[in-house]
């Protein structure tokens, strides 16, 4: 085996072994680990590397410690765009030292005529809010529809996401090191709530440098982190039904959480009244949109994500978003509001950590920026009147959503919200050609970016 490669897995053994003094112990004592240990610092192997692949010491989640092995040539494998390669200290929030910003602004005339000017002709099923955050220019802001409910789809786990940042902080009010070590040492098992998804997850051997990929299982055991990365990056819905438990557990059990088992987890949901547990599960979640001043009727989450889950806890009032509300949303990410700012700080990086840039984060013109970004979708198919209807090409409802954070090298920094309903055709393309033109648009008359625009793009990828 490559020495490099050694060094790597026997620090992250060590790293991982850190919460069982005895599984630590028994590494410390294999042959030859000092002698190692020596040689891995001396060579200074173990060295700092682009973000996320500098993300593994911090967080635990296994599948980051791929990715640095495959940055440092220490394993072969497909990394991502060049937008992809920040460091970690160069996350930052764009919004914390600016200007408070604590409601939508007003149009901007030059902004909306571009942004209408580029919507394709499905307009009234095509709704979007598009924020200008470039430091050095007012701020600029444009929409279309941008009040329009729809059903949020996997978009909506950003509210899990939020709820999960405010119950650590209810747990570790002034110690945000202890909510890190509570994501990244807290082991959950899936259990039947994670049932089933088609999702599949990457798994890492951290010991054996394997690589595999598949569903949720009953008996996976991940940490907090790695469920939330599970949800967020790959959009799995085991994950996000088992990372909303949990947080419920966190309501209830509080300070106590940490050392809750899960036998005693699930000793709680079977004692609880039914209504009470749709009531906490409705409020750990929607509860954090509402104190950033969103409202139930601009967004809401009305049930988990899985069968498992909602045969345990009853949905209540639908699921529905708005692209104004996910823009009231990012605008709190970016402030540092959404919980406090280092909480909003986690989130950011956690999106930037997608697996693969699908949809509107996959144009080729978005490849060298820095892109925190999270899709959805929910479709139904009536084949009688249509029998070709296939994935994400509903003819009853066929929403596609994303939104999205776009840091360019030159500067340039804007947010997106975007909610579609086309029925009977995969947005995908349109989505990458409206991502596309939007990046083209937004720096038409400032500076030395102000250039000509081709706003065409051709079918061929």
């Amino acid at each position: 085996m490559d020495i490099s490669l050694e060094c790597y897995l026997l620090f992250a053994s060590l790293e991982r072994a850190k919460g069982s003094k005895k599984t630590y112990k028994k590494i410390m004592k294999k042959n030859k680990i000092f002698f190692l240990l020596a040689v891995c610092l001396i060579a200074g192997i173990v060295k700092t590397s682009a973000y996320p692949y500098d993300g593994y010491v911090r967080t635990g989640i296994a599948r980051l410690l791929r990715l640095e092995l495959i940055h440092q040539d220490s394993l072969s494998g497909k990394l991502g765009p060049v937008g992809q390669y920040l460091m970690l200290e160069d996350i930052k929030l764009n919004l914390v030292d600016a200007p408070r910003i604590d409601s939508l602004p007003d149009v901007d005339a030059d902004l909306q005529k571009l942004l209408e000017s580029i919507i394709p002709n499905r307009q009234k099923r095509y709704s979007i809010a598009l924020l200008d955050i470039t430091a050095g220019r007012p701020v600029r802001y444009a929409a279309q529809k941008e009040t329009s409910s729809y059903q949020p789809g996997s978009v909506g786990k950003l509210a899990i996401l939020t709820g999960l940042f405010c119950e650590l902080q209810n747990i570790y009010p002034d110690d945000f090191d202890q909510r890190i070590a509570l994501l990244k040492n807290k082991r959950v098992s899936a259990r039947d709530w994670a049932m089933s998804d088609h999702h599949t997850v990457p798994l890492f051997d951290v010991e054996n440098a394997k690589y595999s990929r598949r569903t949720v299982r009953e008996s996976d055991v991940f940490s907090l982190f790695e469920w939330a990365d599970h949800m967020v990056s790959v959009s799995n819905n085991g994950a996000a039904s088992v990372v909303w438990r949990e947080l419920m557990l966190m309501r209830e059990f509080g300070e106590d959480y940490p050392a809750l088992t899960d036998e005693a987890a699930e000793a709680y949901f079977k004692k609880e009244d039914r209504k009470f547990l749709t009531e906490v599960a409705m409020d750990v979640v929607n509860g954090p949109l509402r104190a950033i001043g969103i409202s139930n009727d601009e967004w809401r989450l009305g049930s988990l994500f899985t069968s498992g889950g909602k045969r345990r806890v009853s949905g209540y009032g639908g699921s529905r978003g708005t692209p104004a509300a996910l823009m009231e949303w990012l605008i709190a990410l970016e402030s540092g509001n959404l919980i406090d700012p280092q909480s909003s700080l986690e989130m950011k990086r956690l999106l930037y950590m997608t697996e693969r840039r699908i949809r509107y984060a996959a144009t080729n013109e978005l490849d060298s920026a820095a892109v925190y970004f999270k899709s959805g979708s929910f479709y139904k198919c009536n084949r009688e009147t249509m029998p070709d209807c296939g994935k994400y090409m509903g003819n009853v409802y066929n929403y596609m959503n994303s939104v999205a954070i776009v840091e360019q090298p030159n500067g340039t920094k804007y947010m997106v919200a975007l909610m579609t309903n086309v029925l009977g055709r995969n947005s995908n393309w349109d989505h990458r050609l409206l991502a596309k033109n939007i990046d083209g648009i937004i720096d038409k008359g400032f500076g030395d970016l102000n250039a000509e625009v081709n706003l065409e793009v051709d079918d061929a990828d």
